[in-house]
């Protein structure tokens, strides 16, 4: 797969799927790969007549790791997401997010207006200060076992976080999420860069008062069962941004499962079609 080159130094593995006149950037969450954004839910959305493209951020999956003590901000992963956009010989695109994700569009969309057609933020928040459970919390703060030592502790500690912060109402099977774990192990494994991920998500600080100059057609996607990064991250997403619409999902927690890709899809094109009629 190619790899988008930004700032000199950091490689920024992508994926495109189809070719059609407008571009979806779809942007992943904490140490989450591209494979989030799962090949049937991309085809959705080339499907309704869109290029869809997806990406590791830096230090995930198969981008650029870094090492211990290095640091980094959003504002650098908002610049990797542009150095995508320049690889592809995409001057603007409509711009989707999930938990970090979310974050990492928010300041693109700040840091980037002229490059933003719309703007899609999904169970993130204006800030790192997210209200969580705690057993939602231990999900991103407990690292896993070794998967060296012992293998199938690792899956199954993979399995129990999926569980701990998904969809109540639209939960996945346990072959669908052994699958999962077992796939993104064998991809790429690279557990530190969680929490150089973590120092980025705090050093950007609260945006909101960035948020509230913004002027693009925005939806705002958030779960009412997520544990992680509860509603009123969405909420105060929706209510920084002007214009911006909030939709609610019950049963939806903290992930993208098959049940919801029809939702995610027509929250995306939601804010894809108010870009058309703005123009």
């Amino acid at each position: 797969m190619p790899k988008a080159r930004s700032g000199g130094a950091v490689e920024i593995e992508y994926e495109v799927f189809g070719d059609g006149p407008e571009t979806i950037l779809l942007i992943n969450g904490l140490g989450s790969q591209m494979t989030r954004w799962p090949e049937a839910f991309c085809a959705k959305l080339v499907a309704k007549g869109y290029r869809a493209i997806r990406m590791d951020n830096r230090d995930t999956g198969l981008s650029t790791w870094f090492q211990s003590g290095q640091r980094y901000t959003l504002k650098d992963m908002a610049a990797d997401a542009m150095a995508v956009l320049d690889a592809v010989g995409v001057a603007k695109a409509h711009i989707a997010g999930v938990s970090m994700g979310g974050m990492i569009v928010q300041r693109i969309a700040i840091d980037y207006p002229a490059r933003v057609l719309s703007l899609t933020s999904i169970m993130s928040a204006p800030s790192g200060d997210v209200v969580a459970t705690p057993e939602a919390m231990a999900v991103i703060s407990n690292p896993p076992p070794d998967p060296a030592a012992d293998y199938e502790a690792f899956i199954a500690h993979g399995m129990k976080n999926a569980r701990t912060i998904g969809s109540p109402a639209y939960p996945w099977t346990d072959e669908e999420l052994r699958a999962r774990v077992v796939a993104e192990h064998a991809r790429a494994f690279n557990p530190a860069g969680v929490g150089r991920q973590r120092q980025a998500i705090g050093a950007d600080g609260d945006r909101t008062p960035e948020l509230k100059t913004l002027n693009v057609p925005t939806v705002v996607l958030h779960g009412a069962d997520d544990p992680l990064v509860q509603p009123v991250g969405g909420v105060d997403t929706a209510n920084a941004i002007p214009g911006a619409e909030l939709r609610i999902i019950p049963g939806m927690g903290h992930d993208l499962p098959p049940g919801l890709y029809d939702t995610f899809v027509d929250a995306i094109l939601a804010a894809a079609t108010r870009a058309k009629t703005t123009v």
